[in-house]
């Protein structure tokens, strides 16, 4: 006891109980998150948010006819919600965790094991991966919410819910798995060697081009094939826009939001980031006076949704691009996504099939062009391979692989509801149209 009580034991002592509790809490430390990429996330995820609701709402519900403007409203946010709870449920598990090349696996059913301390991304961007989550849930969530636009007349609400779940988990999963999915057979993430199906290598989709927009674009286009044209189809004045100008509020939000879908994908507040936001703006503006100008041209008027319409085009063909292309690339994608887009958009009247808000037109047609144009005009400093004729055939992998497989898979869907459940709303709903129908409720 003597000995206990000497000045130096009890200090000794003394350090002993403050080092070894320190050294006990700094062994179970979380990862250090970088708060700037954080808050980047978090601020990315909003605004991709505010592209289904209000922004996506608003740009097709203002150019509905005015008897269907709140069903077309209700479509984006019903999506919205739905989209949500089954991400949650099994979305992402299959689509962002290892599995096989096609699907991922069962390891965040329900998002089991995604604690407060869970990370994505790499050091030293460290990001939440509850943040990671909720950013990929509003991806998947706008995608769905595109297709309604090919059909938003005539299309039965309870159907229309059915085929969005369905065609979330056989096609949307699979195909972004393939693309940004830990070794997805498109090349994925988590394997630099891999060279996608045929041995061209990895499809550059920075943002969505082939996994978004083609995705949602041929099954806007198969959904159009099978439910037929609505009754006003090619009519003069058949059904006119309700309210453009709500359409260029939609418009103006998407334009905003998408800068959180492009810059966002950089998931980190890092130099792709600011270089993905110049170039996002870049061929937006330039896609929007080149389909004005093409308009101007051709029918003697610029119209308001030509412009922006041509907006949008420019925004879905620079999304696969923007974070491997520079300005001059960005300057090419959008004058060929204006003129190609504008001239993608009359083909339904030859071929007569009614896509109503121009999904395939706009979504279809812009996401091949920017995939295509990336590969050709990826900087290998930014992040692509320049002058690179295999990445070009990578891409051109990719925009197949996506049409085919989105496309057949889509018209499955689609025919088997249709038989089970009926997809088309009857004669009566459709001439009375669909708000007071569906959900009885109209604009006065």
């Amino acid at each position: 006891m003597r000995e206990f009580r000497k000045p130096s034991s009890i200090l000794l002592l003394l350090l002993a109980c403050m080092i070894a509790p320190g050294t006990a809490l700094a062994a179970a430390a979380p990862p250090a998150i970088d708060s700037g990429s954080t808050a980047w996330m978090l601020v990315s995820t909003l605004l991709v948010l505010m592209m289904i609701i209000p922004g996506l709402a608003l740009f097709y519900g203002g150019m509905v006819h005015k008897e269907s403007v709140l069903a077309t409203l209700m479509q984006s946010f019903v999506t919205c919600c739905l989209v949500s709870v089954l991400w949650v449920v099994y979305g992402y598990s299959y689509a962002f965790t290892e599995g096989n090349g096609f699907l991922g696996g069962a390891s965040r059913i329900f998002l089991h094991g995604l604690t407060l301390e869970s990370t994505s991304g790499t050091a030293p961007a460290l990001i939440p991966e509850s943040v990671f989550v909720m950013f990929q849930l509003t991806f998947a969530a706008i995608t769905c919410a595109l297709i309604f636009g090919s059909v938003a007349n005539r299309i039965k609400f309870s159907s229309g819910l059915v085929f969005i779940a369905l065609w979330f988990t056989l096609v949307y999963i699979p195909i972004a798995h393939w693309v940004w999915g830990p070794k997805g057979m498109l090349g994925g993430t988590g394997d630099d060697k891999a060279m996608g199906l045929l041995g061209f290598g990895t499809t550059l989709d920075f943002a969505g081009g082939t996994v978004v927009h083609i995705n949602a674009g041929i099954a806007g286009l198969m959904a159009a094939f099978v439910l037929g044209a609505h009754r006003t189809f090619g009519k003069p004045n058949g059904a006119p826009p309700y309210n453009i100008v709500f359409s260029v509020i939609g418009a103006s939000l998407l334009w905003v939001g998408w800068f959180g879908f492009n810059a966002g994908s950089a998931t980190a507040a890092n130099f792709n980031a600011g270089m993905a936001m110049l170039v996002t703006h870049i061929a937006t503006a330039t896609a929007a006076l080149t389909w004005m100008g093409v308009e101007w041209a051709s029918r003697g008027k610029p119209s308001v949704i030509g412009i922006i319409s041509g907006a949008v085009a420019g925004l879905v063909a620079i999304t696969p691009a923007s974070g491997f292309v520079d300005v001059t690339g960005a300057f090419v994608i959008g004058i060929a996504a204006g003129a190609l887009c504008f001239w993608g958009c009359r083909i339904k009247h030859h071929l007569r099939f009614d896509d109503s808000l121009d999904v395939f037109g706009v979504h279809c047609i812009g996401g091949i062009v920017g995939a295509l144009l990336t590969g050709i005009f990826a900087v290998e400093s930014i992040g692509g391979k320049a002058g690179s004729l295999t990445q070009f055939f990578a891409q051109c992998e990719g925009v197949v692989v996506t049409l085919i497989y989105g496309g057949i898979v889509s018209f499955i869907i689609l025919k088997v509801v249709d038989i089970i459940m009926g997809l088309r709303v009857d004669e009566a709903a459709e001439i009375a149209g669909l708000d007071m129908a569906i959900h009885g409720e109209q604009i006065h």
